[in-house]
């Protein structure tokens, strides 16, 4: 462990000084063009630069994503200033000494076999190849890598937002998606430049071999008294060995560039992703060898080489058809274990999971939810939970949107922990045209009900929607039906949708910035489970709890004085009462309430006391007269009633107009500011 740590260690200090050293070697490669180098050092290079380059072709066959090997285009064009830093060098050389090191002189004899004219043909061959082949390959396809993945952004982006709102992913492994496809994009815009330097190496480097020919030539002849063969026997040999000695590592390069802009679609390195698809189907090698077979019988064919290579062929696929044989047996072991485990109890716990909010739709409408087809509905519901957060002040659990198969084919159906509580039909190439009391022109439809809120409306095609605008009608498309049906569920259950665990996850983050009334109030003072509870309440009825620091000072104030979770709500909603204020008052800043008889305040006042007589079923009838006479005008204008009382009184008086509308606001005195102005619309009795 000590030898480990002090081998880890040691890379780390590598790593950190790592800067330096590039910094450093990037000056000593410009200096190359400019300083003479010894051909002890040239030697020293040129095979510095072909084990670079076998090392960089090495990492591109077994990096299994391209982002792993993240620094290519960089180090592309340093290997690329190398190598013409070494071509300069080379070249100063063979034209002042005659001589260049031992490696450009091994390159000139050996593989060019000491004939500088075979020389030239395989300098000539093996330029063509890189430039011609490889590299203008590499070069289209880093252009069009660069233009799909830069076009794919958008559409990554949205596939990430619908993932984290269906509650695959969290916010973190979000964010790394996020800069993971930021990256991608980055890379293969630096590829489709950095392919240019390949290229351009591939034209230096025959510029290069010709100046060394024609300038040996001339100094040859002019300067050294050669004749014209001595010349050229002594020159092209190193010129040729000097342009073989570079075009080696050039040729690894493009090849590590090829490779590495064609693997996009891999998930695992070279060699892996060729050997599973190339022996993937055994029964291809054994035709491939039955025709290699052929060939080696026929006239003139050499026949050893042909039955070789088919035999060859023939053994690895009895190979692989024994271990796919093998492969299958295990796989059959494995289900029928897997099979026995799922009939054991414990299994059976996983599928008393509830989601807290899903969505199920017939297949007719998986189009809305399908990104191929145009879908946006997953887009639609992060946009609705940011706005259910700025709106109500709530973190909104994942939704779930999944196809049933058993519901109509254009159905959908809304759940809160498993029970349906809305749901409605949507005609997926159709718009709803709702009349909104302007139209001045009927068109023809199909008659159907905003599922939302109940009005009537009209299923129309799309050739009628601009004519249903022009005739005054709000025309909306399906998505947008759905859409807001959901929003309104959201609204109307929030006060269900809050769990202990939303309640955690939002003190968590008041923590960080109001510490101290966090630890006044919890656990000291209050529990989580009864936080939520008043949250609960003001959500039901209403309230935003956005302004949530107000409600836990509030909260951290009174609750050393009562344990009532009641008392302790309407305390929370005389501090909030500019906000509730402002949600009750219209545009011109006034709100219209209704009131209540004194004679009926003293009734109910009298009934809700502990000894106090209850409210008599006949009294209460004629209340509820009373009060559908009164809210009836005021739903039909379209707002939600406001029902004015005494504080004694106001959480009595909600629990008994529930009964009639949910939609009935009933608040106190003291949860209006003084400075708002107030309009009495009528007055709630019965029959006093």
């Amino acid at each position: 462990m000590p030898d480990q740590d002090g081998k880890t260690n040691y890379l780390s200090r590598i790593a950190s000084s790592g800067e330096i050293v590039v910094v450093i070697l990037i000056v000593l490669i410009l200096t190359m063009f400019f300083i003479p180098l010894p051909s002890f050092f040239l030697d020293l290079f040129f095979t510095l630069n072909i084990s670079l380059s076998f090392l960089i072709l090495l990492l591109t066959m077994n990096v299994r994503k391209t982002l792993e090997f993240s620094v290519f285009p960089s180090l592309l064009l340093v290997t690329t200033l190398f190598r013409l830093a070494l071509n300069v060098s080379s070249t100063r050389l063979i034209l002042l000494d005659g001589f260049a090191g031992l490696v450009i002189k091994a390159f000139g004899s050996f593989v060019a076999g000491n004939n500088p004219i075979v020389g030239f043909v395989i300098f000539i061959i093996l330029t063509l190849i890189n430039f011609l082949v490889i590299t203008k390959g590499a070069e289209r396809v880093a252009e069009v890598a660069a233009r799909f993945t830069l076009d794919a952004m958008p559409g990554k982006q949205m596939s990430i937002d619908a993932d984290l709102n269906a509650g695959l992913i969290n916010e973190e492994e979000a964010r790394a998606r996020r800069r993971e496809i930021e990256r991608e994009a980055d890379f293969y815009g630096s590829m489709d430049g950095a392919s240019k330097f390949v290229k351009g190496d591939a034209i230096a480097g025959i510029l290069i071999t010709i100046i060394n020919l024609l300038g040996g030539g001339v100094i040859g002849m002019l300067q050294k008294g050669l004749d014209f063969m001595s010349a050229i026997q002594l020159y092209a040999l190193l010129t040729i060995g000097d342009g073989l000695v570079s075009q080696v590592p050039a040729l690894l390069i493009s090849t590590a560039t090829g490779i590495l802009v064609t693997r996009s679609a891999s998930e695992d390195n070279l060699g892996s992703d060729l050997t599973k698809q190339l022996l993937r189907y055994p029964q291809i090698l054994r035709m491939t060898a039955a025709v290699i077979a052929l060939f080696g019988i026929v006239p003139g064919m050499p026949t050893v080489p042909f039955i070789f290579i088919a035999l060859l062929l023939w053994g690895l696929t009895a190979i692989l058809r024994r271990e796919e044989k093998l492969k299958v047996e295990s796989s059959l072991e494995q289900t029928a274990t897997q099979e026995l485990e799922g009939y054991k109890p414990e299994h059976v716990l996983s599928l008393l999971a509830v989601d807290p909010m899903e969505v199920e739709i017939g297949y007719s409408l998986i189009p809305l939810v399908d990104k191929a087809q145009g879908g946006d509905l997953f887009e639609r519901v992060s946009l609705i939970r940011r706005q259910v957060a700025l709106e109500l002040g709530i973190i909104l659990p994942a939704i779930r949107i999944r196809d049933n198969m058993q519901l109509a084919p254009n159905q959908y159906v809304i759940k809160i922990k498993g029970v349906e509580v809305a749901g409605g039909e949507l005609m997926t190439h159709s718009f709803l045209a709702m009349d909104a009391g302007t139209v001045t022109e009927k068109v023809t439809g199909i008659p159907t009900k905003e599922p939302a809120f109940g009005l009537p409306a009209l299923w129309i095609s799309e050739e009628q929607r601009e004519k249903a605008e022009l005739s005054g009608y709000t025309v909306v498309d399906s998505p947008s039906v759905l859409a807001t049906h959901l929003t309104e569920i959201i609204r109307n259950y929030a006060h269900e949708l809050l769990g202990r665990q939303e309640v955690q996850a939002m003190l968590d983050y008041i923590k960080v910035d109001y510490p101290v009334v966090f630890e006044e109030l919890i656990p000291n003072l209050m529990t989580v489970g009864e936080i939520q509870k008043i949250l609960s309440q003001l959500l039901k009825e209403g309230i935003p709890i956005r302004n949530f620091v107000t409600i836990l000072e509030t909260l951290a104030d009174y609750a050393p004085l009562t344990k009532d979770l009641n008392l302790l709500t309407d305390y929370v909603r005389a501090s909030l009462a500019r906000q509730i204020s402002k949600i009750l008052s219209g545009e011109d800043g006034v709100i219209r309430v209704l009131t209540i008889s004194p004679k009926a305040e003293e009734k109910i006042l009298q009934a809700q006391e502990s000894e106090g007589e209850p409210l008599a079923p006949s009294w209460l009838n004629k209340f509820y007269e009373s009060l559908n006479q009164q809210i009836r005008p005021v739903i039909q204008e379209g707002r939600n009633p406001v029902l004015l009382v005494s504080p004694p009184i106001r959480r009595y008086v909600r629990s008994i107009t529930e009964r009639v509308s949910s939609k009935i606001m009933v608040v106190s005195y003291q949860e209006i500011t003084p400075e708002i102005e107030v309009h009495s619309l009528g007055m709630v009795g019965a029959g006093e």
